[in-house]
């Protein structure tokens, strides 16, 4: 018997003005049905979010259609593999922004912050500065949770709970961080780039953005300076430095991440229940 092929994960989004959304949408969803792929989709008038898995041919073939659009010709993907299909079904969604920073004025298409790319981090944090010899300080733009299942060390972590509270949370600590060289990071690189320019616009000095975020860190440096795994949204749950998926779970019932560990407690019922449900109940 042949071996069952790896699917094949991507990730990508590009902010690019789309006025056309309405028509893109049933465009994409037919498309990556003909295709048999599943995953999200998100389209708003800034750009598009994508997740998408599917076999080796099918992603080729979704990419080299997606191309054929100029505005989205140049989006180069960050790619895993794992052995069962992540996503259930396919949607594409019409979304205000793909990622949520309720701060219109943050328009990533005009110009981006500064980025620096994995090895230079690498690098930077090798030598225990920037190139200009400044300290070099990581902000986390993910959710709590998100952090909790790993992060860079000795990152800067403001506990929000979704990235809309990132503006008045990072604003309230400018004057401590301003003689430093920031980098600011996520999963994939969408949210740290409209982090980055938020604390450019509000005057802070040297902002740098992880280009391809955390996944492309781990594409092309492994798991130096971090801790821990990545958390995605899809049923894999969390990737390690290796790009693998984890033995690490989320919750069916409360959403919480649920390691390993906390996996032996008698608390967790697959599907029904984990430690975390039995700690707000007993909060109650």
């Amino acid at each position: 018997m042949q071996p069952s092929q790896p699917i094949v994960n991507i990730s990508a989004y590009k902010f690019v003005t789309l006025d056309d959304i309405d028509d893109l949408r049933p465009r994409f969803q037919q498309r990556c049905l003909d295709l048999e792929l599943k995953g999200t989709i998100l389209l708003a008038p800034e750009g598009i979010n994508m997740f998408l898995a599917g076999s080796r041919t099918a992603i080729d073939g979704y990419l080299d259609w997606m191309h054929q659009d100029a505005r989205l010709a140049d989006i180069v993907p960050k790619e895993s593999l794992s052995e069962r299909q992540p996503f259930r079904r396919m949607l594409v969604r019409l979304k205000k922004e793909i990622i949520t920073m309720k701060n219109p004025v943050i328009k990533p298409e005009l110009g981006r912050a500064p980025a620096v790319t994995a090895h230079d981090l690498k690098r930077w944090l090798d030598q225990g500065h920037d190139d200009e010899g400044k300290p070099v300080v990581m902000v986390d733009t993910r959710n709590a949770f998100e952090v909790d299942v790993g992060s860079f060390e000795n990152t800067l972590d403001y506990r929000i709970d979704k990235f809309s509270e990132f503006p008045e949370v990072i604003a309230q600590h400018k004057d401590e961080l301003n003689d430093k060289t920031i980098v600011t990071f996520c999963t994939g690189g969408i949210r740290c780039e409209k982090a980055a320019i938020y604390m450019r616009n509000i005057g802070y000095h040297r902002v740098y953005q992880l280009d391809g975020g955390i996944l492309k860190y781990f594409e092309e440096v492994g798991g130096a300076y971090y801790n821990g795994d990545c958390f995605v949204f899809d049923h894999r749950t969390a990737l390690n430095p290796q790009l693998e998926e984890t033995a690490t779970v989320q919750c069916f019932a409360c959403r919480a991440v649920v390691t390993p560990r906390e996996q032996l407690s008698p608390h967790y019922v697959e599907g029904k229940s984990c430690p975390h449900c039995a700690s707000v109940a007993a909060a109650a």
